[in-house]
């Protein structure tokens, strides 16, 4: 049996393009609307769901078509004429009322990703609500097994790891049905086998799962 090793936290590069984006029911919806662009009424669209549900990957995707940038709350003080991304960035009321009259002024594009809908946020300006209400929302849904599998199968690629096929439908079955729990799973499982020096098995995951292996 091969001495265990020291895991190494080294850095996760994931795979962004639209080759690893996977469709399934749970984001149909999304990936439709993000396909009418630029046909967006106001011209701007909503995305909404848990943490880790694909949503910046979706905005990737639509960023190759474009050439959309994600804003960073240092170039409010000079938005850029370009199609715009907003990530799950709560910015002040009155930033965010000047960020939507610049890209409907300006006739860019606007995606905003968030786990509400803009709708439901509380705001106190009333113009600022109004236009929040008016913007189209379209929500990312739990995954379905389809959809948890490929995930589960991404992470892995992130990770450069081989994983056989019936370790995947082990995992899809036992783990929480949610996105961060599968990338949990592929994180502990990784360093778990780079500990033994051994490959990704359902024995293994069935360990780890368990806690017998932290």
């Amino acid at each position: 049996m091969p001495p265990e090793q020291l895991p190494l936290d080294l850095p996760v590069r994931a795979a962004m393009n639209a080759a690893g984006f996977v469709v399934s029911e749970s984001n149909h919806d999304a990936v439709a609307w993000a396909d009418r662009w630029p046909d967006w009424p106001g011209a701007i669209l909503a995305v909404y769901g848990p943490a880790g549900c694909g949503k910046t990957h979706l905005a990737h995707v639509w960023q190759a078509r474009s050439e959309a940038r994600f804003l960073e709350p240092a170039a409010l003080e000079r938005l850029p004429r370009e199609n715009l991304i907003l990530d799950g960035i709560r910015l002040p009321e009155e930033h965010l009322f000047h960020l939507i009259n610049h890209v409907r002024a300006e006739r860019l594009s606007l995606l905003i990703l968030d786990r509400e809908p803009p709708a439901r946020w509380a705001v106190r300006l009333p113009d600022l609500a109004s236009r929040l209400a008016s913007v189209p929302a379209v929500a990312v849904l739990p995954p379905d097994d389809t959809l948890l599998a490929a995930v589960l199968a991404k992470h892995f690629a992130d990770r450069q790891v081989e994983v056989a096929p019936e370790v995947i439908a082990y995992l899809v079955k036992q783990i929480e049905r949610s996105f961060t729990a599968a990338e949990t799973a592929a994180r502990l499982l990784d360093r778990a086998a780079m500990a033994k020096g051994s490959g990704i098995s359902i024995r293994l995951a069935r360990e780890v799962l368990s806690g017998e292996i932290s």
